[in-house]
């Protein structure tokens, strides 16, 4: 009762001659943030969305997008580096410029694009919230992607599980596999909780944040920036419940690797970072809608 672990080459192809390969993940990013510019185009040509007046000319989103591609990188790798594994980089600092071997965090790529959009917005004197509600609408896109990507690769996949559509990841485990009933090769069926994630951080989230913009979300400032926030707090915060814990937060005593650990139980970092973000967006809706429209 369990789903063999597709064999799916991590690299996309190799570029000949060179040999160098191109994988799934890198092309997840590219193809997250090419998406994200054209539609933050189309938005900024449709003013009535607006209220009246987009909030930056077209001419402008392509120098926007380089903004938020250093963003991107810089706050996701740094993220990782001092949210999940500073111990070692503080060791051996040369490793945080090796991005090619893997490590970035989310949280991390969302605070670099935030630093990235208001100093954009500040430069060329844009209003910041509305900037920002437009990043809301095109970022479950990329997270549809980088989820379906990490389902690829893998990594970033669940605990162990006896439900009919457990995947059974290339990952040994012989301590936390004990007593589920689907293994193969002495590896058993996990939560395919990279899934779990792009369907709700991506599909959900899109769908319920494109349903507002239909309805008029973009005429309040800071709406659906803040739904994101919340939506995709809380969507993390459930996954994180079946998701393997980071393995270099786990010891004999915190087998689980939660980051804070109580009792038998505990929050997972994932968990502790989103809870800002909940309250956050939370505070950031109850604020547009006592706004009103623009």
């Amino acid at each position: 009762m369990a789903i063999p672990f597709p064999q799916i080459d991590p690299n996309a192809f190799v570029i000949p001659g060179v040999n160098l390969p191109i994988r799934w993940y890198a092309l997840a990013y590219i193809a997250g943030l090419v998406a994200g510019w054209q539609v933050v185009m189309a938005l900024m040509k449709r003013p009535a969305l607006w209220g009246g007046v987009a909030p930056m000319p077209p001419k402008l989103v392509e120098d926007l997008l380089t903004a938020v591609i250093l963003g991107v990188v810089l706050g996701g790798r740094l993220g990782f580096v001092l949210f999940y594994q500073p111990g070692w980089y503080l060791a051996h600092p040369l490793d945080i410029l090796k991005v090619w071997e893997g490590g970035m965090a989310f949280h991390g790529g969302f605070v670099g694009v935030v630093v990235a959009g208001l100093w954009f917005c500040r430069r060329h004197h844009l209003p910041a919230w509305q900037i920002a509600d437009a990043f809301a609408l095109v970022a479950p896109i990329g997270l549809l992607l980088g989820r379906v990507a990490n389902f690829i690769k893998p990594e970033l996949w669940g605990r162990p599980t006896d439900l009919p559509w457990g995947v059974i990841f290339p990952v040994p485990d012989a301590q936390l596999c004990h007593g589920i009933a689907g293994q193969i090769d002495g590896f058993c069926a996990r939560h395919p909780s990279q899934l779990y994630e792009a369907g709700l951080e991506g599909l959900l989230l899109g769908a319920i944040l494109w349903t507002l913009m239909a309805m008029g979300a973009l005429r309040r400032p800071g709406l659906l920036l803040g739904v994101f926030l919340a939506g995709y707090g809380v969507a993390r915060a459930l996954v994180e419940l079946v998701r393997q814990p980071d393995a270099q937060f786990a010891s004999d005593a915190n087998p689980l690797g939660y980051a804070l650990q109580i009792g038998q139980g505990g929050l997972t970092m994932g968990q502790i970072l989103s809870l800002p973000m909940i309250a956050l967006g939370v505070w950031f809706v109850v604020r547009a809608l006592r706004r009103g429209r623009v």
